[in-house]
């Protein structure tokens, strides 16, 4: 079976770098894929994606070595199967609270008897090739989103789950836990305490650690503090920040009076 080299190097303790998929264009995300980042997440919670594009995407990625992961919707089971079949190799789950909902994500993640993952990897098995069925729960990866005030009370229930492979800070969530603004990537004391007392529990429960980063400069910061993944940045971000920055840049060099910045 194809392995998910990205949660091999988390179990080695390495760290690796991933981007953001929220436009619904196979060519968008084939392109990323081939700039050579470890992952990629297809967002079905807050992008544009629902399956349709999941199934039309997915083969995209295949063209390289790039590892698929979605986030999916909602904690629901048959949205975590559905997106596996597809050949997703990991789901980030969003707001997970409790041990209970841990549980319950793990366990659409997993074949039985590890799980209730019901079989018919219809993709799945193509993409992921011979062994799949035998070899599929050792290569699934299971994420769940740390953002809550909740799970943050209950962070070694949640971590110590047997099956989470990896947690994921969603920043600006957790910023509303804290009562503050959410600004993405954030700078507040209180909310670094809050992702360091994340990241700790992580590495006390042998979980790998991750956050959500919207730029470079803070993907480098949360990586110098020990996190497993960061995400580099969105497809739309890229191409919106790029833009913004040359069209900006036309304007002010140019002698045309008629162009104004």
């Amino acid at each position: 079976m194809r392995e998910n080299h990205v949660l091999n190097a988390w179990r080695e303790n390495k760290q690796t770098i991933g981007g953001w998929l929220s436009i619904d264009s196979i060519h968008s995300a084939e392109t990323m894929a081939h700039i050579g980042f470890d992952w990629l997440c297809l967002d079905m919670q807050h992008g544009l994606l629902d399956f349709n594009d999941i199934k039309r995407i997915l083969p995209a990625i295949s063209t390289t070595s790039t590892l698929p992961f979605v986030r999916v919707p909602w904690n629901e089971p048959y949205e975590i199967m559905k997106v596996l079949d597809a050949g997703a190799y990991g789901v980030i789950v969003p707001l997970v609270n409790n041990r209970e909902e841990a549980e319950r994500a793990v366990s659409a993640c997993r074949y039985p008897p590890e799980g209730m993952r019901s079989l018919g990897p219809i993709r799945a098995a193509l993409y992921g090739g011979p062994g799949y069925i035998q070899e599929a729960n050792e290569h699934m990866a299971c994420i769940v989103m740390i953002e809550t005030a909740e799970a943050l009370e209950n962070l070694d229930d949640i971590l110590s789950t047997p099956g989470v492979n990896a947690a994921y800070i969603g920043p600006s969530d957790l910023a509303y836990a804290l009562n503050m603004a959410p600004t993405g990537d954030n700078s507040h004391p209180e909310h670094l305490v809050a992702v360091k007392k994340i990241l700790a529990a992580c590495q006390k429960n042998g979980v790998a650690a991750g956050i959500h980063t919207l730029s470079l400069e803070y993907s480098l910061r949360y990586l110098d503090l020990g996190f497993n993944f960061v995400s580099l940045g969105a497809d739309i971000a890229f191409l919106s920040r790029l833009a913004r920055k040359e069209l900006k840049e036309a304007r002010t060099a140019s002698n045309n009076p008629q162009i104004k910045t």
